[in-house]
Protein backbone atom coordinates (compact mmCIF):
# COMPACT_ATOMS: atom_id res chain seq x y z
CA UNK A 1 0.00 0.00 0.00
CA UNK A 2 1.08 3.78 -0.30
CA UNK A 3 1.49 5.95 2.61
CA UNK A 4 3.29 9.06 3.67
CA UNK A 5 6.17 8.77 5.61
CA UNK A 6 9.46 10.41 6.99
CA UNK A 7 13.21 9.16 7.45
CA UNK A 8 14.62 12.39 9.24
CA UNK A 9 13.43 15.32 11.10
CA UNK A 10 12.93 18.83 9.20
CA UNK A 11 10.61 20.73 6.73
CA UNK A 12 8.06 19.31 4.70
CA UNK A 13 10.44 18.16 1.64
CA UNK A 14 11.05 15.42 4.24
CA UNK A 15 7.73 13.86 3.10
CA UNK A 16 7.69 11.20 0.88
CA UNK A 17 5.20 8.79 -0.60
CA UNK A 18 6.28 5.13 0.22
CA UNK A 19 5.12 1.58 -0.53
CA UNK A 20 4.32 -0.39 2.88
CA UNK A 21 3.24 -3.36 4.32
CA UNK A 22 -0.53 -3.22 5.11
CA UNK A 23 -1.10 -2.81 8.94
CA UNK A 24 -3.46 -5.06 10.13
CA UNK A 25 -6.38 -4.75 13.08
CA UNK A 26 -4.74 -6.20 16.35
CA UNK A 27 -6.93 -6.54 19.56
CA UNK A 28 -9.57 -3.63 20.10
CA UNK A 29 -8.52 -2.26 16.62
CA UNK A 30 -10.23 -2.38 13.56
CA UNK A 31 -8.31 -1.42 9.97
CA UNK A 32 -9.64 0.88 7.21
CA UNK A 33 -9.59 1.36 4.04
CA UNK A 34 -8.59 4.86 4.30
CA UNK A 35 -11.33 7.69 2.18
CA UNK A 36 -9.76 10.87 3.61
CA UNK A 37 -7.14 11.66 6.44
CA UNK A 38 -7.44 14.92 8.45
CA UNK A 39 -4.14 17.50 8.65
CA UNK A 40 -3.76 18.67 11.82
CA UNK A 41 -0.92 20.92 13.43
CA UNK A 42 0.03 18.46 15.67
CA UNK A 43 1.23 15.72 11.94
CA UNK A 44 3.69 19.13 11.09
CA UNK A 45 4.95 19.38 14.83
CA UNK A 46 6.09 15.77 15.09
CA UNK A 47 7.23 16.12 11.25
CA UNK A 48 9.64 19.11 12.72
CA UNK A 49 10.76 17.08 15.97
CA UNK A 50 9.39 19.35 18.38
CA UNK A 51 8.82 18.19 21.71
CA UNK A 52 5.43 16.64 22.51
CA UNK A 53 5.36 14.24 25.47
CA UNK A 54 2.04 12.58 24.08
CA UNK A 55 3.41 11.05 20.92
CA UNK A 56 6.98 9.91 20.84
CA UNK A 57 8.27 9.03 17.10
CA UNK A 58 10.72 6.30 16.04
CA UNK A 59 12.16 6.82 12.34
CA UNK A 60 11.09 6.48 9.83
CA UNK A 61 7.52 7.01 10.46
CA UNK A 62 4.25 7.46 8.89
CA UNK A 63 2.13 11.00 9.53
CA UNK A 64 -1.72 11.38 10.62
CA UNK A 65 -4.01 10.54 13.30
CA UNK A 66 -7.45 11.32 11.93
CA UNK A 67 -9.00 9.79 8.80
CA UNK A 68 -12.39 7.89 7.70
CA UNK A 69 -12.99 5.26 5.89
CA UNK A 70 -14.83 1.63 5.24
CA UNK A 71 -14.12 -0.69 7.76
CA UNK A 72 -12.09 -3.73 6.26
CA UNK A 73 -10.77 -5.78 9.39
CA UNK A 74 -12.22 -6.25 13.08
CA UNK A 75 -9.54 -7.06 15.79
CA UNK A 76 -10.30 -9.68 18.48
CA UNK A 77 -12.90 -8.43 20.76
CA UNK A 78 -14.24 -6.00 19.09
CA UNK A 79 -17.99 -5.17 18.83
CA UNK A 80 -20.46 -3.20 17.44
CA UNK A 81 -18.46 -2.39 14.45
CA UNK A 82 -18.68 -4.88 11.06
CA UNK A 83 -16.78 -5.47 8.09
CA UNK A 84 -18.01 -2.36 5.83
CA UNK A 85 -19.07 0.28 8.32
CA UNK A 86 -18.70 3.93 7.06
CA UNK A 87 -16.19 5.07 10.23
CA UNK A 88 -14.31 8.25 11.58
CA UNK A 89 -11.88 8.52 14.09
CA UNK A 90 -8.51 8.34 15.48
CA UNK A 91 -5.52 6.14 15.09
CA UNK A 92 -2.12 6.29 13.55
CA UNK A 93 -0.50 6.58 10.47
CA UNK A 94 -3.68 7.70 8.92
CA UNK A 95 -1.91 9.21 5.81
CA UNK A 96 -2.17 5.94 3.68
CA UNK A 97 -4.44 3.79 2.17
CA UNK A 98 -4.63 1.56 5.05
CA UNK A 99 -4.59 2.14 8.49
CA UNK A 100 -5.54 0.79 12.07
CA UNK A 101 -7.81 3.18 14.15
CA UNK A 102 -8.04 2.79 18.16
CA UNK A 103 -11.09 4.87 18.85
CA UNK A 104 -14.06 5.27 16.01
CA UNK A 105 -17.54 6.13 15.57
CA UNK A 106 -19.69 5.34 13.08
CA UNK A 107 -20.42 8.01 10.62
CA UNK A 108 -23.73 10.32 10.87
CA UNK A 109 -26.02 9.71 7.91
CA UNK A 110 -25.37 12.27 5.20
CA UNK A 111 -21.60 12.94 6.31
CA UNK A 112 -19.16 12.77 3.63
CA UNK A 113 -15.65 11.31 4.15
CA UNK A 114 -13.64 14.62 3.31
CA UNK A 115 -15.67 16.04 6.08
CA UNK A 116 -15.50 13.41 8.90
CA UNK A 117 -12.00 13.05 8.69
CA UNK A 118 -11.90 16.53 10.00
CA UNK A 119 -13.36 15.93 13.38
CA UNK A 120 -12.10 13.29 16.10
CA UNK A 121 -8.85 14.83 17.05
CA UNK A 122 -10.53 18.65 16.54
CA UNK A 123 -13.47 18.11 18.60
CA UNK A 124 -11.68 16.15 20.92
CA UNK A 125 -9.45 18.95 21.67
CA UNK A 126 -12.06 21.06 22.07
CA UNK A 127 -13.87 19.36 24.98
CA UNK A 128 -10.64 19.09 25.96
CA UNK A 129 -9.40 22.79 26.28
CA UNK A 130 -12.99 24.25 27.09
CA UNK A 131 -13.29 21.68 30.19
CA UNK A 132 -9.27 22.85 31.23
CA UNK A 133 -10.15 26.56 31.06
CA UNK A 134 -13.49 26.23 33.27
CA UNK A 135 -15.17 28.35 31.23
CA UNK A 136 -19.18 28.25 32.30
CA UNK A 137 -22.54 28.79 31.02
CA UNK A 138 -23.13 33.10 31.04
CA UNK A 139 -19.48 33.63 30.73
CA UNK A 140 -17.27 34.82 28.52
CA UNK A 141 -14.84 33.18 26.23
CA UNK A 142 -11.97 34.90 24.51
CA UNK A 143 -10.34 32.38 21.56
CA UNK A 144 -7.24 33.09 19.86
CA UNK A 145 -7.07 32.20 16.52
CA UNK A 146 -10.69 31.07 15.93
CA UNK A 147 -11.02 30.09 12.71
CA UNK A 148 -8.93 27.22 12.34
CA UNK A 149 -10.61 23.57 13.04
CA UNK A 150 -10.35 23.48 16.85
CA UNK A 151 -11.25 27.14 16.79
CA UNK A 152 -14.35 26.40 14.89
CA UNK A 153 -15.62 23.63 17.17
CA UNK A 154 -14.57 25.94 20.16
CA UNK A 155 -17.22 28.40 19.15
CA UNK A 156 -19.85 26.15 18.05
CA UNK A 157 -19.69 23.54 21.49
CA UNK A 158 -19.34 26.98 23.49
CA UNK A 159 -22.22 28.41 21.95
CA UNK A 160 -24.33 24.94 22.63
CA UNK A 161 -23.82 25.53 26.12
CA UNK A 162 -24.61 28.80 26.72
CA UNK A 163 -21.04 30.54 26.84
CA UNK A 164 -20.78 34.12 24.80
CA UNK A 165 -17.27 33.45 22.63
CA UNK A 166 -15.25 36.45 21.38
CA UNK A 167 -13.09 35.42 18.75
CA UNK A 168 -10.31 37.01 17.02
CA UNK A 169 -8.41 35.98 13.14
CA UNK A 170 -7.76 37.37 9.94
CA UNK A 171 -9.92 39.87 8.31
CA UNK A 172 -11.00 37.64 5.49
CA UNK A 173 -12.40 35.07 8.38
CA UNK A 174 -14.46 38.09 10.39
CA UNK A 175 -18.00 37.12 8.31
CA UNK A 176 -17.06 33.68 9.23
CA UNK A 177 -16.73 33.80 13.01
CA UNK A 178 -19.75 35.71 13.14
CA UNK A 179 -21.41 32.93 11.14
CA UNK A 180 -20.54 30.45 14.27
CA UNK A 181 -22.21 32.81 16.46
CA UNK A 182 -18.55 34.79 17.66
CA UNK A 183 -18.40 38.54 18.61
CA UNK A 184 -15.29 38.79 15.99
CA UNK A 185 -12.50 41.31 15.89
CA UNK A 186 -8.85 41.13 14.06
CA UNK A 187 -5.54 40.36 15.86
CA UNK A 188 -3.24 43.21 14.17
CA UNK A 189 -2.50 46.20 16.33
CA UNK A 190 -5.13 47.53 18.89
CA UNK A 191 -6.91 43.90 19.57
CA UNK A 192 -6.18 44.03 23.33
CA UNK A 193 -8.56 47.25 23.42
CA UNK A 194 -11.43 46.17 20.48
CA UNK A 195 -11.95 42.64 23.14
CA UNK A 196 -12.53 45.07 26.21
CA UNK A 197 -14.81 47.50 23.96
CA UNK A 198 -16.57 43.49 22.83
CA UNK A 199 -17.20 42.75 26.56
CA UNK A 200 -15.38 41.26 29.74
CA UNK A 201 -13.10 38.21 29.52
CA UNK A 202 -13.69 35.10 31.83
CA UNK A 203 -11.12 33.01 29.98
CA UNK A 204 -9.17 31.81 27.23
CA UNK A 205 -7.96 29.63 25.16
CA UNK A 206 -4.88 30.38 22.84
CA UNK A 207 -4.99 27.85 19.48
CA UNK A 208 -2.65 29.96 17.45
CA UNK A 209 0.95 30.04 19.13
CA UNK A 210 1.13 33.79 18.02
CA UNK A 211 2.85 35.24 21.31
CA UNK A 212 -0.57 36.72 23.16
CA UNK A 213 0.01 34.82 26.45
CA UNK A 214 0.62 37.71 28.00
CA UNK A 215 -2.29 39.75 27.00
CA UNK A 216 -4.82 36.77 27.52
CA UNK A 217 -3.68 36.86 30.96
CA UNK A 218 -4.33 40.58 31.14
CA UNK A 219 -7.55 39.83 29.91
CA UNK A 220 -8.19 37.29 32.17
CA UNK A 221 -6.71 38.60 35.26
CA UNK A 222 -5.75 35.11 36.19
CA UNK A 223 -3.10 32.83 34.28
CA UNK A 224 -5.06 29.65 35.76
CA UNK A 225 -7.63 31.14 33.27
CA UNK A 226 -6.23 30.90 30.07
CA UNK A 227 -4.68 27.29 28.35
CA UNK A 228 -3.17 27.17 25.35
CA UNK A 229 -2.77 24.48 22.77
CA UNK A 230 -0.41 25.76 20.31
CA UNK A 231 3.22 27.83 22.46
CA UNK A 232 4.97 25.38 23.96
CA UNK A 233 6.14 28.62 26.16
CA UNK A 234 3.09 28.69 27.96
CA UNK A 235 4.00 27.35 30.82
CA UNK A 236 7.06 30.07 31.92
CA UNK A 237 4.20 32.15 32.07
CA UNK A 238 2.36 29.92 34.44
CA UNK A 239 -0.20 29.51 31.81
CA UNK A 240 -0.88 25.30 31.53
CA UNK A 241 -0.35 24.18 27.71
CA UNK A 242 -2.52 21.23 27.16
CA UNK A 243 -1.38 18.62 24.90
CA UNK A 244 -2.49 15.29 26.27
CA UNK A 245 -5.43 13.66 24.70
CA UNK A 246 -8.83 12.74 27.17
CA UNK A 247 -11.09 10.13 25.68
CA UNK A 248 -11.64 10.13 22.22
CA UNK A 249 -14.09 7.76 22.23
CA UNK A 250 -16.42 10.12 24.67
CA UNK A 251 -15.42 12.95 22.19
CA UNK A 252 -16.59 11.16 18.62
CA UNK A 253 -20.24 10.60 20.54
CA UNK A 254 -20.33 13.53 21.58
CA UNK A 255 -19.01 14.59 17.72
CA UNK A 256 -22.22 12.30 16.37
CA UNK A 257 -24.36 13.79 18.64
CA UNK A 258 -24.29 17.40 17.92
CA UNK A 259 -23.72 16.69 14.15
CA UNK A 260 -27.13 14.87 13.92
CA UNK A 261 -28.89 17.69 15.34
CA UNK A 262 -27.17 20.19 13.37
CA UNK A 263 -25.27 22.26 16.07
CA UNK A 264 -21.78 21.58 14.63
CA UNK A 265 -19.94 21.71 11.10
CA UNK A 266 -16.36 21.93 10.60
CA UNK A 267 -15.93 23.15 6.69
CA UNK A 268 -13.58 21.34 4.77
CA UNK A 269 -11.52 24.74 3.00
CA UNK A 270 -8.94 22.45 1.22
CA UNK A 271 -8.26 18.86 -0.10
CA UNK A 272 -5.31 17.70 -1.38
CA UNK A 273 -4.04 14.12 -2.73
CA UNK A 274 -1.61 12.09 -0.56
CA UNK A 275 1.36 13.32 -2.97
CA UNK A 276 0.56 16.80 -1.87
CA UNK A 277 0.81 16.11 1.62
CA UNK A 278 3.87 17.96 2.03
CA UNK A 279 1.58 21.25 0.52
CA UNK A 280 -0.81 20.84 2.62
CA UNK A 281 1.64 21.02 5.55
CA UNK A 282 2.96 23.74 3.81
CA UNK A 283 -0.64 25.26 4.45
CA UNK A 284 -1.47 23.91 7.52
CA UNK A 285 1.45 25.75 9.28
CA UNK A 286 0.72 29.01 7.59
CA UNK A 287 -2.16 29.50 9.40
CA UNK A 288 -5.40 31.61 8.37
CA UNK A 289 -7.05 28.35 7.83
CA UNK A 290 -11.20 28.57 7.50
CA UNK A 291 -11.93 25.22 8.96
CA UNK A 292 -10.13 21.74 8.40
CA UNK A 293 -7.91 20.62 5.43
CA UNK A 294 -7.84 16.74 4.58
CA UNK A 295 -6.22 14.50 2.48
CA UNK A 296 -8.12 12.40 0.11
CA UNK A 297 -6.61 9.36 -0.47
Amino acid sequence: MRKISFAEFGGPEVLQLVEAEEPHASPGRIRIAVRAAGVNPVDWRIREGQVLGAHPVELPAGVGLDAAGVVDEVGEGVEGVEVGDRVFGEGADTYAEFAVLSAWARMPEGLAFEEAAGYPSVVETALRIIREVGVRPGQTLLVSGASGGVGSAVLQIARARGITVIGTAGAANQDYLRGLGALATTYNEGWVERVRHLGRVDAALDLAGSGVIRELVELTGDPRKVVSIADLGAPQLDVRFSGVAGSVPDALAEAVDLISRGRLHIPVEKSYSLTEAAAAHTDSRAGHTRGRRVLVV
